[in-house]
């Protein structure tokens, strides 16, 4: 197989598949949890605008929501990671000769 005029290498396409695997891994196990992440952060945003409309004074320490979300950020960035490094994995693709 030739890709503009030069062949395309085992190396290539190894990068390619690699790289595309990568990338749905993480777009299939991490977006869930940052879905997750964001839909909480919108709530306790809105919880904390109502407490302050009522005049309520806010928590000093972290709550439960707090919490999740720090746990659900945190089992999002590895899959980030994995993400990005497929896409440099598809892109090394291309650039190798």
């Amino acid at each position: 197989m030739r890709m503009r005029g030069r062949p395309v290498s085992a190396l290539n396409v190894l990068l390619w598949v690699g790289g595309v695997a990568l990338v749905g891994a993480a777009y299939v196990r991490g977006v869930p949890y940052w879905r997750r992440y964001q839909a909480m952060r919108a709530q306790q945003e809105n919880i904390r605008r109502y407490e302050t409309w009522r005049g309520r004074p806010t928590e000093s320490g972290p709550s439960s929501a707090d919490l999740m979300e720090t746990e659900l950020r945190r089992r999002a960035q590895p899959w980030l990671v994995a993400g990005i490094v497929g896409i440099v994995m598809i892109v090394a693709g291309f650039a190798v000769r």
